[in-house]
This record gives structure tokens, C-alpha cells and sequence, in this order.
């Protein structure tokens, strides 16, 4: 049986396998790659004209070559795409669910149960339906006016951020908001004039502290099942038996029959002011 589990006939078989995968994978992406230069080749010597903002450009020098380039607003562009995960995480309520929900499941005594995917599609999700009414008043106030033409882009931009720093300033604590205003050293009279810059940092620390301290709250009743169970087990003399194994079906029971999801979503949207009576 030993002799059979190391056969050397099935090692050139796997690599040949994965050579061939690879192969293809290149294929597929050299193919793409090709196609869309050839796009952009045509779209910007037949569309130049039409577009405020040439992607590529095609200069011919007098002894016939040619030289091609990306314009420089288009090398920015893409670069502030890689930023807008980021920048949407920390601009929103994201950062304070995804963090309550890690520590609800390690609180629980859950590892992998319920997975990354399915936290981080809880709290995308959750994350949507908080941010509608400011998306919505985005789109309404900046989007819609300058697809109409009414408003140029960088008035655009201008009033499309107020509704998200309305939401940010409301869940911003002053300390924080005072604390890296004075790092800044800057002057700001009114809480509406603190510049973005200043704003998003001390939002993300003070998202921090509230998600800890919700965190805090949903570690306890789990922690004294633990401290209970760990006292039965150390009186009846098993010492060697993990608190943990015993304690997790108590822990995912007593879960279920207050209905813990429903109460963690409530009390993350009370923290945001939403399904409380004003």
C-alpha cells in the first residue's frame, strides 16, 4: 500500500496538468490584451473628437512612426479606482458593523462559522441599507442636475459630498473631531466647514470606539457561560475537558432563543439613529 501511494508516474502527470492550465491562462490573457489595445487604438483615432478626455493618444512623427500615450488624467483616474474600496469602507458604516459581527462570532467560541464571505455580505448589505437615504440624496442633489447639465463636475462634487459628510459629522464624536482638528492646525468655527481630510479620521477612530464597545457588551453574557461552565468542570474534576467544547452549544442556544440576529441588526441600525423615534 506505501509502495502504491508513491507512484512517480503521477508527478508528471500533474505538472503536465498545470503547464497546460497555464498555458491556457496566458492564451485567454494575451488574447484580452490584444483586443483591448485594438480597441483603444480605434476609439481614439475615430472618437477623439467626441470625447472631453482623450484615453489614448496616437502622434505621428514626420519620419512616419508613431508614438503612443495615455493621458495623464486618465493614469489618475485609474489610480483613485484602486482607492474606492478604501475610500467607500471608511466613509461608511462598514467599518463599525464588520467589526461587531467579528467579534460577536469570537465571542461565540466560532471560528470559521459563519464564513468571511458570508460577515462581509451581512454587512455590505446592512451597510446599503443604512447609507440609502444618503445615496439617494447624492444622487438627487449631484447626480441628476449634472447629467442634466446644470451643474459643472467640480460643483458636482461639491454638493455631492455634503449629504455623506452630514452622515459622517452625525457619527462623529466632538472629541475625536476636536482632537484631529487641533493635529490639523486648523480654525474651523462651524462642524460643516471641517474639511474631508480632517473629517474621515477622526470618523474611522470614533467608528472604532463605538464598534468595541457594542462588541464589549455582546462578549459578556458569553464570557460568564464560559466562566460558569469552566467552574462546573473544575468541581467536578475534569480539568482536562475543554470549557469551550461544552460551553458552545449553551452559547448558540441561549443565541437562538433570544433571537440574537435579529436584536444585533436592531441595535446596529439604533446605533445609527435608524428605527429610533425622534
Amino acid at each position: 500500500m506505501i509502495a502504491a501511494d508513491h507512484n512517480p508516474k503521477a508527478i508528471p502527470v500533474d505538472r503536465t496538468l498545470q503547464l497546460r492550465g497555464l498555458k491556457r491562462v496566458f492564451m485567454i490573457a494575451f488574447s484580452l490584451s490584444v483586443i483591448s489595445g485594438l480597441i483603444l487604438y480605434f476609439c481614439s483615432s475615430a472618437q477623439a473628437a467626441d470625447l472631453d478626455m482623450t484615453a489614448f493618444t496616437v502622434k505621428t512623427n514626420p519620419d512616419g512612426t508613431q508614438d503612443y500615450s495615455l493621458s495623464l488624467q486618465v493614469v489618475m483616474l485609474m489610480t483613485l479606482l484602486t482607492f474606492l474600496p478604501s475610500i467607500i469602507i471608511m466613509t461608511t458604516s462598514f467599518v463599525r458593523i464588520i467589526i461587531v459581527l467579528a467579534i460577536l462570532r469570537q465571542a461565540m467560541g466560532l471560528q470559521t462559522s459563519p464564513s468571511n464571505q458570508i460577515l462581509i455580505g451581512l454587512a455590505f448589505f446592512m451597510t446599503i441599507y443604512i447609507m440609502t437615504p444618503v445615496l439617494n440624496a447624492i444622487y438627487n442633489e449631484a447626480i441628476v442636475p449634472y447629467l442634466n447639465d446644470e451643474m459643472q463636475a467640480r460643483e458636482a462634487i461639491v454638493v455631492g459630498q455634503r449629504p455623506l459628510h452630514q452622515f459622517m459629522r452625525e457619527q462623529t464624536r466632538m472629541s475625536d473631531l476636536n482632537a484631529f482638528i487641533d493635529y490639523a492646525g486648523i480654525q474651523v468655527a462651524r462642524a460643516e466647514d471641517v474639511p474631508l481630510h480632517v473629517l474621515i479620521p477622526a470618523f474611522i477612530v470614533s467608528e472604532l470606539k463605538t464598534a468595541f464597545q457594542i462588541g464589549f457588551m455582546l462578549f459578556l453574557p458569553f464570557l460568564i457561560i464560559d466562566l460558569v461552565v469552566a467552574s462546573i468542570l473544575m468541581a467536578m474534576g475534569m480539568m482536562m475537558l475543554s470549557p469551550m467544547i461544552v460551553s458552545l452549544p449553551f452559547k448558540l442556544m441561549l443565541f437562538v432563543l433570544v433571537d440574537g440576529w435579529t436584536l444585533i441588526m436592531g441595535s446596529l441600525l439604533a446605533s445609527f439613529g435608524i428605527g429610533v423615534p425622534t
